[in-house]
C-alpha cells in the first residue's frame, strides 16, 4: 500500500510564549503525570514551558526534534498533529502513539474543530501548499468546544466494555501485550503461538467473516499487518512468514471474530516447507 504524504505539514508549527490551550486544560486537571512525551511538539514551546513548571516532559517532532523516543511514557500529548496529516499518516501516528505509551498510560490527542476548509491550501507565510482536515476519533471525548476537541486514548485491552462479553477479541485480557493499535484495528501475540512472534491483527468491529468487513476496514488491517511484520522482524528475525485468515468452521475458525495470523517461519521449523499455506490440506501441500 503506497503511503500518501503531506511533505509540508511541519510548516504549520507555531512559536508561542504561552502554553497551548489543551496543555493548560491538562495541567490544571493534574493529568500530566509521570514521564510525559509531547509527540509532534513543533518548535517545542509547550515542552519548554511545562519543564519550567516541573513537568518531566520531553518532545519529539519529525522535523524539529527528530531524535525518536527510546522508552515508553506514562502520559503522551499530541496536539493538532492529525489535522495536518493525510489519512495514512494519521494511522501511522496513532500506531506510533500506541507503541510509545505504557500499558496503563494515557494519550491526550487534541484536534481542531474550527476548520472552515479541508484539503490543500497555500500557506500565507511560507507560500507552499499545506494540508488540513477534520478528524473524528473513536476514543473517549475528554473535552470539546467550538475550537478544539481533546480525546483520551488508552490501550484497547485496558477499557471496560458491556457488549460481546463472550468474545475474547472484543474483550482482550488486560495483561496481554498489545503490539500496536489504530482507530480500526489492534494487534497482539497469539496466546498459543505456532512459532515465536506469531501475531494476530484484529479489527475492532465484531464481525466473524473477513469478507463482511468494509474495504476501509480490510485496508486498515492490511496497513497494520505491514507494521506488525516490521515489529516482529526486528524482534525475532524470522526467515519468512505465512499469512492466514480462517473463515468459517470448516476452514478451522474457532473464534467468531475476524483475526489475521502473521506466522513467522524459521529455517528447519518443519522438515519440508515447500507448498506453505497449501498445507491446510496436508496431502495437497506437495506438488
Amino acid at each position: 500500500m503506497m503511503q500518501k504524504l503531506n511533505p509540508n505539514s511541519h510548516l504549520t508549527a507555531k512559536e508561542r510564549e504561552t502554553l497551548s490551550f489543551p496543555a493548560k486544560i491538562l495541567l490544571n486537571k493534574n493529568l500530566l503525570v509521570g514521564d510525559v512525551l509531547d509527540f509532534g511538539c513543533g518548535y517545542g514551546s509547550d515542552v519548554k514551558l511545562l519543564k519550567a513548571k516541573e513537568i518531566n516532559i520531553e518532545g519529539y517532532d519529525k522535523f524539529h526534534f527528530p531524535d525518536y523516543p527510546s522508552k515508553k511514557f506514562d502520559t503522551i500529548i499530541c496536539f493538532y498533529v492529525l489535522n495536518v496529516l493525510m489519512p495514512e499518516e494519521q494511522a501511522t501516528v496513532l500506531m506510533e502513539l500506541s507503541q510509545l505509551i505504557k500499558p496503563t498510560g494515557k494519550v491526550y490527542i487534541a484536534v481542531r474543530r474550527d476548520l472552515q476548509y479541508e484539503g490543500f491550501r497555500m500557506h500565507k507565510v511560507h507560500q507552499k501548499k499545506t494540508y488540513q482536515c477534520n478528524v473524528i476519533l473513536n476514543s473517549k471525548s475528554f473535552f470539546k468546544n467550538e475550537n478544539c476537541e481533546i480525546y483520551e486514548y488508552q490501550h484497547y485491552n485496558q477499557l471496560q466494555r458491556t457488549e460481546n462479553l463472550n468474545c475474547p477479541f472484543c474483550n482482550p485480557d488486560s495483561g496481554r501485550e498489545l503490539i500496536v493499535e489504530s482507530a480500526t484495528a489492534y494487534a497482539i501475540y497469539d496466546k498459543y503461538p505456532v512459532n515465536d512472534g506469531h501475531a494476530l491483527v484484529i479489527p475492532k468491529k465484531h464481525c466473524s467473516d473477513y469478507f463482511d468487513l468494509t474495504f476501509k476496514e480490510q485496508a486498515a488491517c492490511m496497513f497494520m499487518l505491514n507494521r506488525v511484520k516490521e515489529i516482529v522482524s526486528k524482534k525475532f528475525n524470522p526467515d519468512g512468514f505465512n499469512i492466514g485468515i480462517n473463515i468459517g468452521e470448516k476452514a478451522g475458525q474457532t473464534v467468531n471474530h475476524v483475526h489475521i495470523h502473521l506466522i513467522p517461519r524459521y529455517k528447519g521449523d518443519v522438515e519440508e516447507p515447500r507448498g506453505g499455506v497449501r498445507g491446510v490440506i496436508p496431502n495437497k501441500q506437495k506438488y
